[in-house]
């Protein structure tokens, strides 16, 4: 095993799995931390057993609209568990990666690619509960990354939301021949893979704290999108455009959340794949392409 300890909580879910796939294929000294061995809903559960020099925090509930119904698991988990884990870390001496999102914006009135520099401005619980979750952090912790990932698709699907977005649009584009998907939000679809791998990149190379948008390149709307799934993927159906008007759902999403990843292109000396190209290797991997 090389370079530092890696204690990894969040390991089950779509991108703590593939954290874990590409540590152990670069020899890293990894552990993974089960719900079983810490729960983070606990504000009682003790960080003494650990020893590791990098803590990544994969851990959150990521549910939106559950999140809007009932913001108390969010605010645990999201919030006050990144602070409690930024505290340790700090009292070990140890880097805390944590894993926010493209949701702490949505508020903004900016329409190109955010940078890191943008202020936030969450428009639902989820979001501001995320945003909290990283000035808890730094609060806490002067050696803290912040990395936002967006809209991600992996091979281990979202936990708890029974696959992701590309698994989801194939489904319903075999079973109804058509879809409806709203054309008039805009965001950054993003490979967990590739994520999992440029925050490895951040870590190997001993970048600065900070906040980093790590997500592929190039933008597009949910509509844009599932189109390309659809597409790339051969299915016969219909993919129609709607405004979010058509879609209600119980928590608000931003209407633009795209990212910028030129701050980690340069911190990680290599650009971020294109989307189209991401959502052509993970086709392959499912044998769909």
């Amino acid at each position: 095993m090389t370079g530092p300890r890696i204690a990894l909580f969040g390991a089950n879910g779509q991108l703590g799995s593939d954290i874990a796939r590409q540590a152990a294929a670069r020899g890293l000294d990894l552990v993974a931390v089960t719900r079983a061995q810490l729960d983070a809903a606990d504000p009682s559960a003790s960080f003494d057993g650990l020893a590791f020099d990098v803590g990544v925090n994969c851990v959150a509930v990521t549910r939106v609209d559950d999140c809007e119904k009932d913001p108390a698991p969010a605010v645990a988990i999201n919030a006050h568990f990144a602070g409690r884990l930024a505290k340790a870390c700090a009292a070990k001496g140890a880097r805390l990666v944590q894993v926010s999102t493209d949701y702490v914006y949505g508020g903004q009135t900016q329409r190109e690619p955010l940078s890191e520099e943008i202020g936030r401005a969450p428009v639902n619980v989820y979001g501001a509960t995320k945003a909290l979750g990283e000035d808890l952090a730094r609060l806490e912790h002067d050696d803290v990354i912040v990395a936002r990932v967006a809209s991600l698709f992996g091979v281990a699907g979202a936990s708890g939301k029974g696959g992701n977005f590309v698994e989801t649009m194939l489904r319903f584009g075999q079973e109804r021949g058509r879809l409806t998907v709203v054309a008039d939000q805009v965001m950054s679809p993003t490979a967990s893979w590739d994520a999992g791998e440029a925050i490895l990149d951040l870590i190997a190379r001993q970048a600065s704290a900070g906040d980093y948008h790590v997500v592929n390149s190039g933008v597009a709307s949910w509509w844009e999108f599932a189109s390309r799934i659809i597409e790339r993927a051969g299915v016969n159906a219909e993919v129609a455009p709607i405004p979010t008007s058509e879609f209600p759902t119980p928590a608000r999403r931003p209407p633009y959340s795209a990212l910028s990843n030129a701050k980690l292109a340069d911190a990680i000396g290599r650009p971020m794949p294109h989307w189209t190209d991401a959502l052509d290797r993970y086709l392959q991997a499912k044998g769909r392409l």
